[in-house]
C-alpha cells in the first residue's frame, strides 16, 4: 500500500502508521500531523471540516487523538482520505485557510481521479487586493483560467455565479499590473432584461450605467478604489457599451465581453473583429439567460460552431458545479435547468406541429 506525504517548510511530513490487523476486514491508518501546525486550521472551528470530510466518506470512521488521526474502513476509502489529508496540508501550509467548500472540491476531484492535484488547484493566485487574494476555487475555474493564460480568445460559458466575469477581469488587473498590457477594456450589451432602458430616469449614459454596475462592483475588489477614477480618466481602464466598440481597433489591451449571451450573430463578429496587436479578448455568458428580444438568435450560442476549427480560440465550460455564490444558488441553477428542459419538448412541439401559427400562415 502507498502512502501519501506532504512536505512541509520545515521539511517534516506527516508520518502514517499502517494499522492493519489480519483479523479484521478493514484496514486502518494512523496519520500523524506535525505538530507546527494547528489541528484546527486542518479540522475547521467546532471540528467543522471533520464533519464535512465524515459526511462525504461515509463508509469511513475517522477517529482524532491529539495531533493523530486514525482512518479506519474500506482500503478504497482509507486512501483518499490519506490523500486528502496530504491535500489539505498543503493548502493550509500555503496560509490558506481551509473552509467546507474547499474540502468538499477536494474530495470530489479526488474520487473523479482528475490529472490535477487539488492542492493545486486551490493555491493557484491571481491577484491579490487589500490583503485579499483571488484565486480559482474548482477544477473547472483553474482550467478557465489557465487557457486564458496560453490563448487569445477565451470564451467562459456557464450560470451565473461560476466566476466566469470575475475570473476574467482578475486576469486583467494582473496582466495589467505586469505590463502585459497598456490597459483593460469591459464591455456589455445593453439589452434589457424584463425592463426599459426608455423609462429610466437620468441621460442616456445614466441610463446604461445599471448595465455596466456589476463590472465596476468586481472593479472595486481588486483595484484601491480611489486610483479608479484616474485610471478611467486616463483611458487605462474603459468601462462602455458594446455599441461603443464599433469601428475600433484595440491593441496591447485586455478585452472583456459580459453577457455575451445578449448579442447577436453580427455584434459578436463586430467585437471579436476589433483585436489589435498584442491584445486578448474573454468572452462570458450564460446561454440560458438570453434576454434579446424574440426571434433574435444569441451570437454566443452560435459562435462555436462558427469558430470551432480556429486556433489559439478556446471555449471553457463552467457548470452549476462551479457556482462559488451561496451554497443555495448552484441547486437553484440546477432546479431551473431541469425545469427548462422539461418544458422543452412541449416548446418545440407547439413550434413545428401541424397547428402552429407558422403552418397556419403559411397556408393563408
Amino acid at each position: 500500500m502507498t502512502d501519501h506525504f506532504s512536505a512541509r517548510d520545515d521539511g517534516s511530513v506527516p508520518q502514517v502508521q499502517d494499522g492493519t490487523d489480519p483479523s479484521l476486514s478493514s484496514p486502518s491508518r494512523v496519520v500523524v500531523i506535525p505538530p507546527g501546525l494547528p489541528m484546527v486550521s486542518l479540522l475547521g472551528t467546532h471540528d467543522q471540516l471533520l464533519t464535512t470530510m465524515e459526511r462525504n466518506l461515509p463508509r469511513l470512521d475517522i477517529f482524532v487523538r491529539g495531533n493523530e488521526i486514525h482512518l479506519d474502513g474500506p482500503e478504497v476509502e482509507v486512501d483518499l482520505a490519506q490523500t486528502l489529508l496530504d491535500e489539505l496540508l498543503v493548502i493550509a501550509g500555503s496560509g490558506q485557510p481551509l473552509n467546507r467548500d474547499a474540502v468538499e472540491r477536494s474530495i470530489r476531484m479526488l474520487r473523479d481521479r482528475v490529472q490535477e492535484r487539488p492542492a493545486d488547484v486551490l493555491t493557484t493566485n491571481i491577484v491579490s487586493s487589500r490583503g485579499r487574494t483571488i484565486r480559482p476555487k474548482t477544477l473547472n475555474q483553474k482550467r478557465y483560467v489557465d487557457a486564458i493564460d496560453t490563448h487569445t480568445v477565451v470564451f467562459g460559458i456557464g450560470p451565473a455565479g461560476t466566476g466566469k466575469t470575475y475570473l476574467a477581469m482578475a486576469k486583467a488587473v494582473a496582466a495589467l499590473q505586469s505590463k502585459q498590457v497598456n490597459r483593460i477594456i469591459l464591455t456589455r450589451p445593453a439589452v434589457e432584461a424584463g425592463e426599459r432602458l426608455g423609462f429610466l430616469p437620468g441621460t442616456l449614459n445614466d441610463k446604461i450605467d445599471p448595465y455596466l454596475r456589476p463590472l465596476y462592483d468586481a472593479l472595486h475588489d481588486m483595484i484601491d478604489p480611489e486610483s479608479i477614477p484616474r485610471l478611467m480618466a486616463a483611458g487605462t481602464i474603459e468601462v462602455a457599451p458594446l455599441a461603443y466598440m464599433r469601428g475600433r481597433t484595440l491593441n496591447d489591451s485586455f478585452i472583456i465581453l459580459d453577457e455575451a449571451q445578449n448579442t447577436s450573430p453580427e455584434q459578436m463578429k463586430m467585437f471579436l473583429t476589433r483585436l489589435g496587436f498584442g491584445s486578448q479578448i474573454v468572452v462570458t455568458g450564460d446561454i440560458t439567460q438570453v434576454d434579446l428580444p424574440g426571434g433574435t438568435q444569441s451570437g454566443l450560442r452560435v459562435v462555436r460552431d462558427i469558430l470551432a476549427d480556429v486556433d489559439d480560440i478556446h471555449f471553457a465550460e463552467l457548470t452549476p458545479l462551479d457556482v462559488v455564490r451561496h451554497r443555495l444558488v448552484g441547486d437553484i441553477v440546477e432546479a431551473y435547468g431541469r425545469w427548462d428542459d422539461a418544458r422543452r419538448p412541449r416548446r418545440e412541439t407547439n413550434r413545428t406541429g401541424p397547428h402552429s401559427r407558422t403552418t397556419n400562415r403559411g397556408t393563408r
